[in-house]
């Protein structure tokens, strides 16, 4: 799969949010918990209890997750507005082009605290590109077509750039759950695109459940 490489101007922005907290994936101890079954496909939603202050209210659209660990993207942390010529490698397009490039705004999310220089557009699953992985009801691509076809206004219908992942080691997000750290609730698509992003948690909490 062919990565999207991001460009220095967001190091600056992504540096500050995770200032002075250890990564999530790999802490040096953390409790850990049982595996029972896996959260994947499903909300992952901060409780009240989260000590975690860039995970304080966050919603969590989860990916994979198994005894050896788990991954997903935060759907509720906005970064700001940002021209989509700051996503795309320079050398893919003429000055011309760029120039276009630099005139499209579009809004750009937190993800998580690992490999914040990576771009994952979470979208709706009309439609495909090279990269994309479908998740039940939703779409997941990481190639540089799909951010020209945005560009363009040929991407899909509902679309979230974001920037990096929330990852765990084998039994820490059990561990995290064991002390109600989160909740889970169905993934919901109108939460997840909600043009106001600062609802999307209270949302989904109210549609949370326990997973036995």
């Amino acid at each position: 799969m062919k990565r999207i490489l991001l460009l220095s101007i967001f190091t600056i922005t992504i540096s500050l949010f995770n200032n002075g907290i250890a990564s999530p994936e790999s802490p040096k101890n953390y409790l850990k918990g049982k595996f029972y079954q896996s959260v994947k496909n499903h909300f992952l939603i901060a409780t009240e209890k989260m000590r975690d202050n860039r995970f304080s209210k966050t919603v969590i659209v989860m990916f994979e997750s198994d005894e050896n660990g788990a991954w997903g993207l935060v759907i509720n942390k906005p970064l700001g507005i940002m021209p989509i010529a700051l996503l795309i490698d320079p050398s893919l397009n003429s000055s011309e082009e760029r120039e276009k490039l630099f005139k499209i705004n579009i809004p750009v999310f937190w993800g998580g605290p690992v490999d914040v220089k990576e771009i994952f557009i979470l979208h709706s699953t009309e439609y495909k590109s090279e990269s994309t992985k479908n998740y039940g009801n939703i779409s997941l691509s990481q190639d540089y077509n799909i951010l020209f076809d945005i560009s363009k206004n040929k991407g899909p219908e509902k679309s979230l750039i974001i920037l990096g992942y929330s990852g765990w080691g084998g039994g820490q997000l059990e561990g995290e759950m064991e002390r109600d750290h989160w909740i889970l609730s169905d993934i919901d698509l109108d939460i997840t695109f909600d043009g106001d992003s600062y609802k999307k948690w209270e949302k989904a909490f109210k549609n949370s459940f326990i997973k036995i």
